[in-house]
C-alpha cells in the first residue's frame, strides 16, 4: 500500500544522491538528464519496466514541440538524434463546424513566416523521443535510472526527503521531485490537494496515413463533442488527438479500423485525400487535474503532476518541459551558491517562477474547451467572430504565433537554446 509521508527526527539523513526523481516518462527522463549534466548525483525511480518503456512499437502518439521546447532538447544535446524524425509545424489552421459540413468560413491562420526565429514547433512521435532518453540515461554516468522501482513510502527528515521502495530499501535525498503523472502518488504522500474537473469527454489518439501531402499544416477542428487535432508527421501521415463524449468515444474505439475510418471520415474530411490508420489506436478520459501547490517541505512537482490540462492547446508536455527548465535553473544556481537545493527558500523561486503561466494555461484550456465543445448557435456566432477578428489583426496574429512557440515570457535557459 502507497503510505502517506511523514517527518521523522533525529541526525541528517545520508544521501543517496542529490535529487530522487519520482517516476521515469518523458519529464522525469528529461529532468534527470539536465540535472546530471549540471553535475547533480540522480536517481530516477520509474515503476515501469525497461522493456515496456522501450517498446519501438507506433501506438499513434505523438507530441506538437514547441520552438522553445525544441531549443531546450537541442541544449541537452538531445535534438540532433530527433532531427531526422521531426516534421516542421509551419502553419496553423483552427475552425468552427460540424461533421460533414466543412468548417466555417471565419478561421484563424497563423504561418510561421510571420515570426523570425523559424517553425512555430515540431511534430514528434514519443516512440523517438521516449527511446532517445532511455539511451541518453544509459550513458549518462551521474544517472541512475530505476526501471521496474515502485514507491511505497515516503518521509521527510532534517535535511532529506526519502522514499521506500517495494523491495524494503531506503533512498534518500535533499530533494524529491515528482513527475509522475497526473494521478501522482508524490504529491499525495507529501500532503499536497489537487483541484480536478471532469469534462466528461476523452481522447482518441491514433495517426493515419494519406494520400496528399499536408505541407506542414497542423489543424484544428473544432466540433460540438469536442476538437479534432489533425497534426502532420514526417512523410504522409498525420497524428490525431480527437475529443468526444465519453460515451460516444467509447462506441468508435469498440469499432474494428475499418469502421473507424469511416466514422472518422466525414469529421477529418477529404482535403489530404484518402486516409487509412497508421498505427494502434488508443484512448483516455480527459480531466484537468491541478496540484494546489507545486512545491512541499523537500518535495517540488513538474509535469502533469504539477498541472493536466486538456490537450485542445497541444501544450501539455510543453508545459511540463518549463517546468523542468525552470526547477533545472533554481536548483543548479542554488547549489553554485552554496545553497541546500530542498530548503523552502529554493522550492519557492520555483513555484513563483511557474505560477502564473500554469495557472493562465489551465484557465485558457479549460475556457476554450467549454467554449467550442458545444452547439450553442450564439456562442458559435461569437467564437466565429472573434477567431475572425484575431485573424485579420497582425498584431494579434503574431502574438498568438509567439505563445504557442513558448517564445513569450520570462524564460529559463535550456528554453532560450542556453547550454547549462
Amino acid at each position: 500500500m502507497d503510505n502517506p509521508a511523514r517527518r521523522t527526527v533525529g541526525r541528517i539523513m545520508a544521501h543517496d544522491a542529490d535529487i530522487l526523481i519520482a517516476g521515469g516518462g518523458l519529464n522525469g527522463l528529461t529532468l534527470g538528464l539536465a540535472l546530471a549534466q549540471g553535475g547533480m548525483q540522480v536517481q530516477v525511480i520509474d515503476q515501469l519496466p525497461a522493456q515496456t518503456r522501450a517498446d519501438p512499437e507506433f501506438d499513434g502518439r505523438s507530441y506538437a514541440l514547441a520552438l522553445a521546447s525544441k531549443r531546450m532538447l537541442g541544449a541537452l544535446g538531445l535534438w540532433e538524434g530527433l532531427a531526422e524524425h521531426a516534421q516542421p509545424i509551419l502553419e496553423v489552421v483552427a475552425s468552427d463546424g460540424r461533421a460533414g459540413e466543412g468548417p466555417s468560413p471565419l478561421f484563424l491562420h497563423f504561418d510561421h513566416a510571420e515570426i523570425e526565429e523559424g517553425p512555430m514547433g515540431y511534430m514528434i512521435e514519443d516512440r523517438f523521443l521516449r527511446n532517445l532518453l532511455l539511451e541518453a540515461a544509459e550513458a549518462t554516468p551521474d544517472l541512475t535510472h530505476r526501471a521496474g522501482a515502485q514507491i511505497i513510502g515516503q518521509s521527510i527528515a532534517p535535511g532529506a526527503a526519502s522514499v521506500t521502495l517495494a523491495t524494503g530499501e531506503v533512498l534518500a535525498a535533499p530533494l524529491l521531485v515528482g513527475a509522475d503523472g497526473k494521478a501522482s502518488g508524490t504529491c499525495a504522500r507529501a500532503g499536497i490537494g489537487r483541484d480536478e474537473t471532469d469534462y466528461e469527454q476523452d481522447a482518441i489518439v491514433c495517426a493515419v496515413a494519406h494520400s496528399a501531402p499536408h505541407n506542414g499544416v497542423a489543424h484544428q477542428f473544432f466540433m460540438p463533442g469536442g476538437p479534432l487535432a489533425i497534426l502532420p508527421l514526417a512523410g504522409q501521415r498525420s497524428g490525431i488527438v480527437w475529443s468526444e463524449e465519453r460515451a460516444l468515444a467509447a462506441e468508435y474505439m469498440a469499432l474494428d479500423d475499418a469502421g473507424f475510418i469511416e466514422v472518422l471520415k466525414p469529421r477529418f474530411g477529404s482535403f489530404l485525400g484518402e486516409i487509412s490508420l497508421a498505427g494502434r489506436r488508443s484512448s483516455y478520459p480527459l480531466v484537468r487535474s491541478l496540484a494546489r501547490q507545486i512545491v512541499a517541505e523537500r518535495v517540488a512537482l513538474v509535469g502533469d503532476a504539477a498541472q493536466a490540462v486538456h490537450p485542445i492547446a497541444g501544450q501539455g508536455l510543453n508545459q511540463g518541459l518549463r517546468d523542468v527548465a525552470s526547477l533545472v535553473q533554481v536548483v543548479l544556481e542554488a547549489r553554485r551558491r552554496g545553497e541546500d537545493i530542498g530548503a523552502a527558500d529554493v522550492l519557492e523561486r520555483h513555484r513563483a517562477w511557474r505560477s502564473f503561466d500554469r495557472q493562465s494555461l489551465a484557465f485558457a484550456t479549460d475556457g476554450f474547451n467549454r467554449l467550442f465543445s458545444n452547439d450553442n448557435p450564439v456562442l458559435r456566432a461569437g467564437r466565429d467572430l472573434g477567431m475572425g477578428l484575431i485573424g485579420s489583426v497582425p498584431g494579434l496574429r503574431r502574438r498568438f504565433i509567439r505563445e504557442a512557440a513558448g517564445l513569450a515570457g520570462d524564460l529559463p535557459d535550456l528554453l532560450r537554446g542556453r547550454p547549462i
